[in-house]
């Protein structure tokens, strides 16, 4: 039967985010109620409420989440009742163009839930990227659950949801960053910071943080990187990457913000073939110019970075072993534990700069 739990929303554009009465339905063949036990606290569901995705509101926010499986579909194989899974936005569905030429991190027809969560009143909602998990449960697809090592922290394994796992895999899959390598990342919010401890864990030796804020430069520090540059002080952060890589440029830069200066930053701040990683999500209306000769003359590799171009049922639970390890700080990147009817602050709080994730955490 469909049952009712607490959910956070965004009703219409701009306005603060509710806690309001969610029901959740009886799931679809593939469908599968999750018990949401974490959820990390993400720019992308500041975008939801800003209007920055689309406007289908109201959106059921949250989508960085860990929780246990409670119930499952008629014809649910990949999951059982009980199995300790991190949600995902991009199930794979091993029948597109991109999945049959063994490429499916660039699945083009993703799965989600088949049927809608409602408000009280039957109202449909839209799930922040197919998951909404600001919620005590939620309905995905039975491919949006991964299941990892029961025993960890459900805060931290949830982070690999989106954020971390977007900036490990620029470093690790995107950028393809190898022992020996030289990597700088442009912002360090947890993104970024995610970028740099991929890198490390890559084995490149020489990775260069760049942000406009001291702590975050720290942080930076604590995850991997090797120097910093404190764009506040400087006006040209291609001249200081060059300086710190024996006047060559990085291998790999990876632009964490996603906007005309830093990605420019990026394509002059690499060595010549080196390549650029943007996973930084730039606004619709942002444009680029650079003068063509430029990408001619200087060869290597543009490339852009879709949820760390990861496969969840592969990276996951290699990520959580090596977390487990002692050889990946994903712990370091839960900033505060905050209740369901902090979001609103936890907005605030990554606004200004203050924390890498808060996460909500039942």
């Amino acid at each position: 039967m469909p049952h009712t739990v607490r959910g956070v929303i965004a009703r219409r554009k701009q306005a603060p985010t509710e806690v309001v009465d969610v029901v959740i339905p009886d799931p679809g063949p593939h469908d599968v109620v999750v018990s949401v036990q974490a959820c990390g606290v993400c720019h992308t569901d500041l975008a939801y409420r800003e209007g920055g995705i689309n406007d289908e509101y109201p959106f059921l926010l949250g989508h960085e989440a860990a929780g246990t499986v409670e119930s499952i579909g008629s014809a649910v194989t990949h999951v059982a009742p009980g199995d300790f899974v991190v949600l995902n936005w991009r199930a794979v569905c091993g029948r597109c163009r991109a999945c049959r030429r063994g490429r499916p991190w660039y699945c083009f027809d993703t799965f989600n839930a088949s049927v809608p969560m409602t408000l009280a009143d039957g109202t449909p909602l839209t799930p922040a990227l197919g998951i909404g998990a600001f919620a005590d449960k939620t309905l995905v697809h039975e491919g949006q659950c991964t299941k990892v090592n029961p025993d960890t922290d459900p805060a931290v394994a949830g982070l690999l949801g989106c954020g971390v796992m977007a900036g490990l895999g620029a470093a690790m899959n995107t950028g393809e960053v190898g022992r020996g390598d030289s990597v700088a990342v442009i912002g360090c919010g947890g993104v970024g910071d995610a970028a740099i401890a991929g890198a490390r864990l890559a084995g490149a030796t020489t990775i260069i943080a760049i942000d406009r804020d001291p702590a975050k430069l720290a942080w930076a520090g604590e995850l991997g990187a090797t120097h910093t540059i404190d764009g506040s002080q400087t006006d040209d952060v291609v001249s200081a990457v060059r300086e710190l890589t024996g006047g060559h440029g990085a291998d790999v830069v990876i632009d964490a913000v996603g906007r005309p200066e830093t990605y420019r930053d990026a394509f002059y701040a690499r060595d010549l073939a080196g390549t650029v990683v943007l996973v930084g999500v730039p606004t619709p209306e942002l444009t680029l110019q650079l003068p063509l000769v430029d990408f001619f003359s200087r060869g290597g590799a543009l490339k852009s970075s879709w949820y760390g171009d990861c496969l969840p049922e592969r990276d996951f639970p290699m990520l959580i072993d090596l977390y487990e390890q002692g050889r990946l700080p994903l712990d370091k990147f839960v900033t505060e534990r905050i209740a369901l009817a902090d979001v609103e602050q936890a907005f605030a709080a990554m606004a200004d700069g203050r924390v890498l994730r808060s996460v909500v955490q039942w």
